[in-house]
């Protein structure tokens, strides 16, 4: 049952701010060139209502969650930053949210879709793991709501639905369950519909967006977002893009492209990266496969990402591991594609003596830091994996091999799994795309 466990878990997918800092600081010229991206993967599993004490589990994994937000909170280069991301060369200018904010839906199936005809298959096994509950209004939601009020007004970010997020996550009838399992083929297609829930948090007229100068354009109520930073000398445009986004998304991002032009940008999706690196959707939960109208990852790099040169980096979740690839557009120019998603680990359970469904994780509390050196000859991007209840980034803690590759990533070797969660980023022709650093740092 390990591989239906694994599976099952492939489709949901304490307090302290300070890292581990190098013993000097940075010159002040050099920390205007420099600023770190704070990346937050998937954070069902920490709001997940039977994931807190009320419902007999161990901890308020919710609290992890708080955590992580409050160390944003701290490090925000308008907050002046912590000493140790001052040190390490730069501060959180921006914050990306990867989506599945929440574990649960609401509804069997959204009505837009039953209202095209599309028809949901009974699946014992999803179903019971995931069935609609008023719980994801009064609990999980609220809960993902006062994690991201710590950033109101403080600093420019960016939250895209995961497939969580919908209001409904249902199994297609023309692509149901087999009678027995065997493989993943046995499990059937899910699609995720309808976004209530979710706009009901994160939409254009949020208390998150409305009125703020550097959210710059929406579409789909908010499910579709811009966002415009400035950091390191240079002004960045942010996309995030709802999940397996239809065409009419891809449309409208080319579209705030085109407003910007020469504006170096970054794409953020929920599901892009599978955890070898290729642009495969799961196979189980695939808007595609079911739903003309929507998009497969490599769908959106054959009609978006790869015909629009001004975008050079793509981050996503969704699929439980770490990826990174790096491609050529239609232009010729590097897009550098990177995946982080923590939603399966469960060390912080074991240290607790929590009872866990097999296979099923809370995310310990790591997200990623990705510094942008921008004054370098070369500019470049140095990723980090830091995890806020543990304190310590990947490659100070003593454990973290024998804690999770063997379930993420277990044909490595050691050093190469550690290689996945911190490494470096060569923006080898940023400058000649973009020119020289020239916009002041605020």
């Amino acid at each position: 049952m390990k591989t239906l466990s694994r599976l099952l878990v492939a489709c949901t997918c304490l307090t302290g701010v300070a890292l581990a800092a190098p013993s000097a600081f940075a010159a002040d010229k050099a920390a205007d060139q420099s600023f770190t991206i704070a990346v937050i993967p998937d954070t069902q599993n920490y709001v997940d209502y039977t994931h807190q004490k009320d419902e007999g589990f161990a901890f308020d994994a919710s609290q992890l969650f708080l955590d992580q937000m409050a160390f944003v909170a701290a490090n925000l280069k308008s907050a002046g930053g912590d000493i140790a991301l001052k040190s390490a060369g730069g501060d959180i200018a921006f914050v990306d949210g990867l989506g599945d904010n929440w574990q649960h839906q609401s509804l069997q199936i959204d009505p837009a879709h039953a209202a095209r005809g599309f028809k949901r298959a009974p699946n014992p096994i999803m179903d019971g793991h995931f069935a609609p509950t008023e719980k994801v209004h009064t609990v999980e939601m609220p809960k993902v709501g006062e994690g991201w009020d710590k950033l109101i007004g403080k600093v420019p970010f960016s939250v895209v639905p995961g497939n969580h997020d919908y209001d409904a996550m249902w199994t297609d009838s023309n692509h149901p369950p087999a009678a027995q399992f065997k493989d993943m083929s046995s499990i059937g297609v899910m699609h995720s519909g309808g976004l209530t829930n979710w706009k009901k948090v994160f939409s254009d007229q949020s208390k998150y967006f409305k009125g703020q100068p550097w959210y710059v354009a929406s579409h789909d109520d908010g499910a579709d977002s811009a966002q415009i930073f400035t950091a390191g000398g240079y002004r960045f445009l942010h996309i995030g893009l709802q999940f397996d986004a239809p065409n009419s998304s891809l449309q409208w991002a080319a579209e705030v492209i085109k407003r910007y032009p020469g504006v170096p940008t970054i794409v953020s999706m929920h599901d892009f990266l599978d955890t070898a690196g290729n642009r495969l959707p799961n196979p189980i939960i695939d808007n595609a496969a079911v739903d003309p109208e929507d998009n497969s990852p490599q769908m959106i790099w054959d009609k978006f990402i790869s015909q629009n040169d001004q975008i050079f980096m793509v981050l996503c979740g969704h699929e439980h591991a770490q990826a990174f690839r790096m491609d050529a557009n239609k232009a010729g120019h590097p897009v550098y594609q990177v995946l982080a998603d923590y939603q399966d680990r469960a060390q912080t359970a074991k240290d607790a003596g929590a009872k866990m469904q097999p296979g099923m994780g809370i995310g310990d509390g790591w997200l990623r830091l990705m510094t942008f050196d921008m004054g370098a000859k070369v500019p470049q991007v140095k990723v980090r994996t830091y995890s806020t209840h543990y304190k310590v980034n990947s490659v100070d803690a003593p454990d973290y091999v024998k804690w999770y590759k063997a379930e993420e990533k277990p044909k490595l070797t050691d050093a190469e799994y550690m290689k996945a969660d911190d490494f470096t980023i060569d923006l080898t022709d940023f400058r000649a795309r973009f020119g020289k650093p020239k916009v002041a740092a605020k």
